[in-house]
């Protein structure tokens, strides 16, 4: 901040450490004309000591000193023709400092209050602030009794007629000025009675006299403003009226009561009013002291001295008079400062420097203070016993007219005098100078005033005795003295020995200022105004350059440009930078040493200058050598750290190694002899059994033997006598068989003779009801038809009438056709029994030759009938073909016809899915909007839950400790002790017991608690039990917006069903009337090609002709394959059907859009019913085709069936496609795997070759650790990558861990069964040794064969996932668990979540037991301690995020194992066996989240204190892009930098920050959801800070620094992506600072530009765009300042954005947290407890 533009704070940081650097006191000197800004600016600077230092105890020191601004501005600020705000007083405040620099207390003294004012204001002025803001304030009940009104309605607030300035609020301000008062100690009684004084004073200006003579003035009997003021102040109204029109006249021996003119009373009236005031003044002056004192010794100051500017009015008067002339002893102090003072250093140190010559006003000091002056002429004429303005006039004319060229005299008057001030030529008015001076009052007022029964106006009045000023300032406040009194006998002489005037003692108070602030180092704040006229974006160049020019500000910028502002001594500088100097540069000559070390450290010679005692530096050098000393320093510290932690680490690896040295000798010892013992055992009863075993099997066998051949005696005898028994019977039943068959036979004929005929008699009448029913079934199909088709019953009736004409004339002809052929069939007959005859005529003929004449006559007549016919025939024929072209024509217009509808019906399908595909976009959107608006309400529900959580959390905190205090003070001998902690202990497991417990508490302490305090006590109780009443309903509102959530989303889903069911049955509709249409046309037109065969049919032929055969045989083949067809066209459809249901099944979401339409006609069919009859129907259509081949075709059903194969081959492709894509991606998975599965092979051969290295004993040991090491990488990594994938590879680790532990096994069987043989070969060897034989060994040392030893696996217990404790460890559990735990440690070498899993073990075991007060107790204890831990270490990010792991996994546990189905989902078999069987925990999972949302809070504010001091330098002030910000914007000062080196932070750190805040949390097991919300957290905090940072400094707003902060954005961005966190929502927090960065480099001259802006800038709020256009500064010739048109042009535009007035950003704002459910899968009983945690006494059950 020190490198900014001019800019108060960098004024305050200078001051501020300069004070820490030097530990010398400091000021801060504003100063200006009236209305250049001086008091805001000290306001400023106060309020940046107050924020930056903070206070040394919990009083809040700061907060008072900057509410003692309020305060002073109600009291003395008013309103002036050229500033609103204008400080009608001078006040200088001294902050207090402790020796860690932190405010301890302040004290104010203040100079000359205008007590003019009260009762005088020039026009376009007002009085004092406070006046105005009681009359705003009449209509408050408290402010009734006051009898206030419009502040038009009084003489004093009116004078002005400007009682209203624009935009302030007097009523608000009056709000902010009493809770100042209450903040500074001044209490409600005492506001009502300052408020009572200064009413008072304005009834007291409108009390009106008038004239009873020329020599005396009477008031009005019952005059109601000093009725009102009389009641006001307590006093008698007699009493008051006397003395307001009389006074007092006192001689040596009389005292005489004189009545006084109208005007003489109206001044004692006026007088008394600024009396009254200026005592009120001092009294609230010295309040506001006693409230900043503090009885903490004062380390340092720093002094603000805001006293008002120089003024020149139309009537300039004492006031101004004495104000110019502070400015002028403050502009010498500054000329004394900056160029006497500095120029005579560099004379005396012997610098090369060019004196600057300056303005000197000490002449005019002179005028006016020295002797002789203005003031003691003044002083002089006063004490005159008949001194007037006019005498004193003439003698000021006479002494300096014609000696001093400052002073002038006025043309045109003789009652005026004119100064040459260093900034302007001012002419007083010399009337009222000797009544101000004097500043006399009534004596006898002030006595009736001192009786008063008003205790807060005799307390004004009660040190009147001491005073020796008129104005009664206190010495210590204001720096004047008091007026003395004395009493009566010796008052007129003392009077005028003792009191002073104005003038004197403001002279004093001056001189005290200047002595003080020379005995400091000043800092000067030059208010320059930019014009006379109070306008907004209006500057005055030449007035601004006047004021420079008067101030002395040119040549102080000369003097800064050459001159040098830093020094040390030689001493000074070698004792500060020793540490930059190696042992040879140190010299005996410490001046020529620093000489040395100083040009090799500063090659610039320029920089720095080596005076005689000192060396000089030119600004910024400081700050680079402190950079030096301070890097000096951490590379040491680093250093010494390096050494220490190396001989620590290598000490602690020593002591381990040695310990586990031993504890494997003893290890190894111990299983050899449990070895050799288990060797010995196995022999012994491998050679018992073997004898056993023989015994028992011989004695087995004879037993066996024996039975078995008794056994074979009987059955042989048996079986003999059972053959002959069977021969017998066989021989009888074949003759039975015989005769039995016979009559068998007989039976079954006649059976099955009347059986058949009874299965005939059905058959016959089966299928005449089956043919029945198909004629029933094509009558209901024709009604059902025209129901379908009332819509086109038009058309359907034309065609219908030209099919019944048709059908009509195909009957005649039938009929005719019909008749022929009975006539034809009988005259055939007839010739058929004729022919019959004839030949057995012709066998006669052979007897009768006579006949055979008539015969062949008789044949010749029947050919002729024969040709006949024929003929006929062939005209029937013609008719037919005729027939037959006109139905083709009418058959093709039908067709047409069907192909309009079908057009018709894919346009209304196209429609109905268009608006079907619109209502299904609207729904979406609809759905969308609704939702976003529910989540939004969700999270400001969750996040005003949270906020009173914490607000809830820290009043309990506050409650506590005053428990805790008031217990402690009242604990005496004799009385019984209570446990503090007794009801927050109940507290913290239960809610509704909460304060009956509380209640028990203190009935059992009632002895002990009887000095407490019962009201705080009662209001605490009060206050908690609101918060309670207010969370629960707040719960149950967020649970009410959950559910309303849910059920608003079924009722969009039902609705969006509901209207695609519609749609879809309006489709089916339509595609049913279509079909039926269909259907109906083809079997009229099968009907008329049958009966047109039939007719074509009479005249073929007869029937045993060829072309009758012919035509019988081609019909039967086309009705065959007609018939196949129609099968093939069945099956197909149902395959179709098949497949489409299997993928509906597949993939529920997937709507196939393009399968044909009669695919859709047959899946409508939905029962057996609708099916069988649209199969017989379709036979039936078939059955009545025409029997011609190329007549096949017509209906369309061989198309029908070529594109249902196209469909069926079309979608097994797209199978075929899918599976092939399938397989793809499946390969290129094995492909992956494979590639893993390589890398893994060479590691293992890698990890093989490495252990073929080690020792036998020690390989196994080395793959099983390596194998673990590497499964808890992977386990890591996929746990930050994906929490799902994480899952299932925990699931493969422990698998793979199971494996290689069943593999270790394996191994250790394989290795004990070697050693076996080894030693069962040894001592067969030793034993073929010793000479023995294979027929001597003895049954006991039979060792030649081997003996395999029989492996006895111990079978493991089965535990439940219990931990059983006794009630006495309970402390112990939570101490070593919880309180004494390490996290590092358990983060590092345990699973994560261990100890919230041991906890919830011993939880269940309480459960299993059924102990409820076991249970509570675990609870409270647990939650109790980890909120001691919190509490003892939580500032340590680290122990934070263990505990937010565990508290967030112990949670996850109850609701897991809570026998709730909902959370039972994802839970094995053996898990949902060890739920809690005998408690619902459900309210301790709510005591439990809330702990877990107190956690998340406290690691949020301790990552913002580690993140926070890193933001503004790793963002913004370190380059990150070297070589932009190379330039540094024009007009900037250079300052030295801050205490803390800023510039060691950079954006690396900033990443190796949060890249290990997240490894750590990953560590810790911590929720994958968590991490995201906290990481969302953590951006914010950034995006924040830097926003604000940049909005409050000048030199960032530039081009260069908006792509500075674009590319660390990236960067950031570039962190999200690295750690797949970029759906977290962290990079929207950073949309802010990204489209501020954007906005210093976009283009700001045009209309267009505004506009791209504003569209582009949404993120920001029209403040924040209109100050970062304001800051902007170019940093080269090809940037421009933004213009004040463009940035009203802004505002313009962005008049109508509904935005809040807010500048900054909130940086304590925490987004509301949540924590989703995350079951674990890991089994309860398969956890160890490592001996570490030193949790012997806990037992697995």
């Amino acid at each position: 901040m020190g490198d900014m533009d001019p800019h108060i704070f960098a004024v305050a940081e200078e001051a501020y450490k300069q004070m820490a650097r030097d530990e010398r006191n400091q000021s801060i000197i504003v100063s200006g004309e009236s209305g250049a800004g001086k008091t805001v600016s000290a306001k400023y600077a106060m309020r940046y000591f107050a924020t930056v230092s903070g206070s040394a105890s919990e009083a809040n020191i700061e907060d008072k000193v900057l509410a003692s601004n309020p305060i002073m501005e109600a009291i003395g600020n008013a309103k002036t023709t050229r500033n609103d705000n204008s400080s009608r007083f001078g006040k200088y405040i001294e902050i207090g400092f402790d020796s860690r620099f932190r405010i301890i207390g302040a004290n104010m003294r203040t100079y000359l209050l205008e007590k003019s004012r009260v009762v005088f204001q020039a026009d376009e002025e007002r009085n004092y602030h406070i006046f105005y803001q009681l009359c705003a304030s009449s209509h408050l009940p408290e402010f009734k009794n006051l009898k206030l009104s419009n502040a038009n309605d009084f003489l004093y607030t009116r004078q002005g007629r400007s009682p209203v300035i624009d935009g302030v609020d007097d009523t608000k301000e009056l709000c902010s000025t009493r809770n100042a008062f209450l903040m500074l100690g001044i209490n409600e009684s005492y506001q009502k009675g300052l408020f009572q004084v200064l009413a008072a004073i304005l009834h007291l200006g409108n009390v009106e006299i008038k004239d009873r003579d020329s020599d005396s003035s009477i008031i009005p009997p019952n005059n109601r403003h000093l009725t009102a003021f009389c009641e006001l102040v307590g006093v008698s109204y007699q009493d008051m009226a006397q003395w307001l029109c009389h006074r007092k006249l006192k001689t040596a021996t009389e005292t005489y009561i004189k009545p006084v003119p109208r005007l003489q009373a109206t001044n004692a009236r006026d007088a008394l009013s600024k009396h009254i005031y200026a005592k009120l003044f001092n009294w609230i002056v010295e309040h506001v002291n006693k409230a900043l004192m503090t009885n903490i010794k004062q380390h340092s100051f720093i002094g603000v001295l805001d006293i008002y500017g120089f003024e020149t009015f139309e009537i300039n008067s004492f006031e101004q008079f004495c104000i110019n002339y502070a400015n002028e002893k403050l502009q010498q102090q500054f000329n004394m400062h900056v160029f006497k003072l500095e120029q005579e250093e560099y004379m005396k140190e012997q610098i090369p420097w060019t004196l600057i010559d300056f303005y000197d006003n000490q002449p005019c000091i002179n005028l006016i203070e020295a002797k002789m002056g203005i003031l003691d002429l003044l002083d002089e004429e006063c004490k005159m016993p008949k001194g007037s303005d006019d005498s004193w006039a003439q003698k000021l004319y006479n002494t300096h007219l014609k000696t001093c060229s400052l002073f002038e005299k006025p043309r045109m008057s003789n009652r005026a005098f004119i100064i040459q001030h260093f900034a302007d030529k001012v002419e007083y008015q010399c009337e009222g100078f000797l009544e101000k001076n004097k500043d006399t009052v009534n004596e006898d007022q002030i006595s009736v005033l001192k009786a008063s029964k008003f205790d807060l106006l005799v307390e004004l009045f009660q040190d009147e005795e001491k005073a020796t000023s008129p104005t009664g300032q206190v010495p210590g406040t204001g720096g004047r003295t008091r007026l003395s009194i004395k009493p009566d006998k010796s008052r007129d002489t003392s009077r005028k020995e003792h009191k002073k005037t104005v003038g004197c003692q403001f002279r004093n108070s001056l001189q005290m200022l200047m002595d003080t602030l020379n005995a400091t180092t000043p800092h000067y704040v030059r208010c320059i105004k930019p014009n006379d006229f109070k306008l907004a974006f209006s500057f005055d160049p030449k007035r601004a350059v006047q004021q420079l020019r008067a101030c002395g500000v040119l040549e102080t910028i000369r003097i800064s440009a050459a001159g040098f502002p830093s020094r040390w001594t030689y001493q000074e500088f070698f004792s500060r930078y020793r540490v930059l100097m190696k042992q040879k540069d140190v010299l005996p000559d410490k001046k020529l040493t620093c000489r040395n070390v100083l040009e090799k450290l500063v090659q610039d010679q320029d920089k720095y200058q080596f005076g005689k005692t000192k060396i000089f530096f030119r600004a910024g050098q400081v700050a680079y050598l402190e950079k030096l000393r301070a890097d000096k320093l951490r590379a040491a510290c680093i250093r010494i750290q390096k050494t220490i932690r190396c001989w620590l680490a290598r000490k602690k690896y020593l002591r381990k190694r040695n310990a586990a040295i031993t504890i494997q000798r003893f290890t190894r010892g111990y299983q050899a002899r449990c070895l050799a013992k288990f060797l010995r055992r196995t022999q012994a009863a491998t050679i018992i059994q073997k004898y056993q075993k023989m015994y028992m099997e011989r004695k087995r066998y004879r037993q066996k033997q024996a039975a078995a051949l008794a056994m074979q005696t009987i059955l042989r005898a048996y079986m003999a006598r059972q053959k002959y028994q069977a021969l017998l019977r066989e021989h009888k039943a074949v003759i039975i068989q015989k005769h039995i068959r016979g009559w068998l036979a007989r039976s079954w004929y006649k059976r099955c003779l009347v059986s058949l005929v009874y299965l005939q008699c059905c058959f016959r009448r089966m299928k005449a009801r089956r043919e029945l029913k198909k004629l029933k079934i094509e009558a209901r199909s024709v009604e059902h038809f025209k129901k379908l088709n009332k819509g086109m019953e038009n058309k359907i009736m034309q065609l219908q009438r030209k099919i019944d004409e048709h059908v009509k004339d195909n009957k005649v002809v039938s009929e005719k056709l019909a008749g022929l052929e009975t006539s034809y069939t009988a005259e055939s007959e007839r010739m058929r029994g004729e022919l019959n005859r004839l030949r057995g005529v012709e066998e006669d003929a052979k007897n009768k030759g006579n006949k055979v004449n008539s015969l062949l006559e008789e044949l010749e007549k029947l050919r002729k009938e024969l040709r006949v016919t024929q003929q006929e025939k062939k005209t029937i024929e013609d008719w037919a073909q005729t027939y037959r072209d006109e139905m083709e024509t009418m058959v093709s217009e039908l067709k047409d016809q069907n192909g309009s509808l079908k057009k018709d019906k894919e346009d209304l399908n196209r429609m109905i899915q268009e608006q079907s595909q619109q209502m299904t976009e609207k729904m979406a959107r609809l759905i969308a909007e609704e939702t976003q608006q529910l989540e939004t309400d969700l999270n400001e529900e969750r996040s005003r839950y949270q906020n009173l959580l914490s607000e809830h959390l820290r009043l309990e905190e506050k409650y506590d400790d005053l428990k805790e205090e008031m217990s402690s003070n009242v604990s005496k001998p004799g009385h019984r002790r209570t446990d503090s902690t007794h009801s927050s202990n109940e507290s913290e497991y239960t809610y509704n017991s909460e304060y009956a417990e509380l209640e028990e508490g203190s009935r059992a302490g009632e002895d002990v608690t009887r000095g407490m305090d019962t009201p705080l006590t009662l209001k605490l109780q009060k206050r908690l039990t609101e918060l309670e009443q207010e969370k629960q309903s707040l719960r149950n509102e967020l649970e009410n917006k959950e559910e309303q959530f849910q059920r608003a989303r079924a009722r969009d889903d039902a609705e969006f069903k509901k209207a695609r069911g519609a749609e879809l049955e309006y489709e089916s509709l339509k595609r049913q009337e279509l079909e039926s249409e269909n259907k109906k046309l083809k079997h009229n037109l099968a009907e008329m090609r049958q009966s047109l065969l039939g007719n074509a049919a009479a005249g073929a032929g007869a029937p045993g002709s060829p072309a009758y055969k012919v035509l019988l045989d081609q019909l039967n083949s086309s009705c065959e394959e007609l018939d196949v067809r129609k099968e093939e066209v069945l099956i197909l459809r149902s395959q179709l059907v098949s497949q489409k249901e299997a993928m509906q099944h597949k993939d529920e979401k997937e709507t196939m859009t393009d399968t044909p339409s009669f695919v859709e006609d047959v899946s409508k069919l939905k029962d057996a019913d609708e099916l069988k009859q649209a199969y017989i129907s379709l036979k039936d259509t078939n059955r009545s085709a025409a029997p011609d081949f190329h007549k096949l075709n017509e209906d369309g059903e061989l198309w029908l069936v070529n594109q249902g194969l196209k469909e069926t081959i079309r979608l097994l492709e797209h199978q075929l496609q899918t599976q092939r894509r399938t397989n793809d991606s499946e390969v290129e998975a094995l492909r992956g795997e494979l590639q893993n599965v390589k890398e893994e092979n060479n590691r293992q051969q890698q990890l093989l070759a490495q252990n073929l290295q080690l020792p036998p004993e020690a390989r196994i040991e080395a793959s099983l650790q390596h194998e673990i090491t590497r499964l808890t990488n992977e386990n890591l990594e996929l746990l930050a990558d994906d929490p799902t994938a994480s899952r299932e590879a925990r699931v493969i680790i422990l698998r793979r861990m199971v494996d290689l532990m069943e593999q270790l096994e394996k191994q250790d069987r394989t290795i004990r069964k070697l050693k076996k043989q080894l030693k069962v070969y040894s001592k067969r060897i030793g034993e073929m040794g010793a000479g023995q034989t294979e027929g001597q060994t003895s049954p006991g040392q039979m060792v030649d064969e081997p003996i395999h030893p029989v492996n006895i696996p111990r079978r493991e217990k089965d535990f439940q996932g219990m931990l059983e404790y006794k009630k006495e460890d309970e402390l112990k559990l939570v101490k070593n668990l919880i309180l004494e735990l390490k996290p590092r440690g358990v983060a590092v070498n345990l699973i994560p979540g261990l100890p919230a899993y041991i906890l919830f073990m011993c939880l269940r075991h309480a459960d299993y037991l059924n102990d409820d007060q076991k249970v509570r107790t675990l609870l409270t204890s647990t939650i109790n301690s980890i909120k001691k831990i919190l509490k003892k270490r939580g500032d340590d990010f680290e122990t934070v995020s263990f505990w937010l792991s565990n508290t967030c996994r112990f949670l996850h546990c109850l609701k897991q194992y809570s026998g709730d189905p909902a959370f039972m989902k994802h839970n094995s078999s053996k898990q949902n066996e060890h739920t809690l069987s005998n408690f619902d925990l459900a309210e301790y999972r709510q005591v439990i989240s809330d702990l877990a949302i107190q956690i998340y809070q406290q690691l949020i504010k301790c990552m913002e204190n580690i993140l926070h001091p890193m933001i503004v330098s790793g963002m913004l002030e370190h380059e990150t892009i070297q070589g932009v910000s190379g330039v540094k914007p024009t007009g900037l000062r250079k300052r030295t930098s801050s205490i803390a080196d800023e510039g060691t932070d950079t954006l690396d750190s900033i990443l190796r920050q949060l890249s290990a805040f997240h490894s750590t949390m990953c560590q810790h097991g911590t929720d994958p959801e968590l991490i995201k919300q906290v990481v969302k957290q953590q951006f914010y905090i950034i995006g924040a800070v830097t926003l604000n940072n940049l909005l409050l400094r000048k030199d960032m707003c530039s081009w260069s620094k908006g792509m500075q902060i674009r590319y660390n954005v990236s960067q950031l961005e570039e962190w999200l992506r690295d750690k797949g966190l970029m759906t977290c929502g962290a990079k929207e927090t950073l949309e802010p600072l990204i489209q501020a960065a954007q906005l210093l480099q976009v283009k700001k001259k045009t209309d267009e530009d505004a506009e791209a802006i504003c569209s582009m800038c949404l993120a920001l709020t029209t403040a924040q765009i209109v100050k970062v256009l304001n800051l902007y500064t170019p940093v080269n010739e090809f940037e421009e300042r933004v213009s004040i048109a463009f940035i009203r042009t802004i505002q313009t535009r962005l008049r109508d954005r509904c935005d809040t007035p807010q500048l900054l950003m909130d940086t304590k704002m925490i987004y509301p947290v949540t924590f989703p459910f995350n079951p674990s899968s890991l089994a309860l009983e398969t956890i160890q407890i490592p001996t570490s945690l030193n949790l012997a006494f806990l037992t697995r059950v």
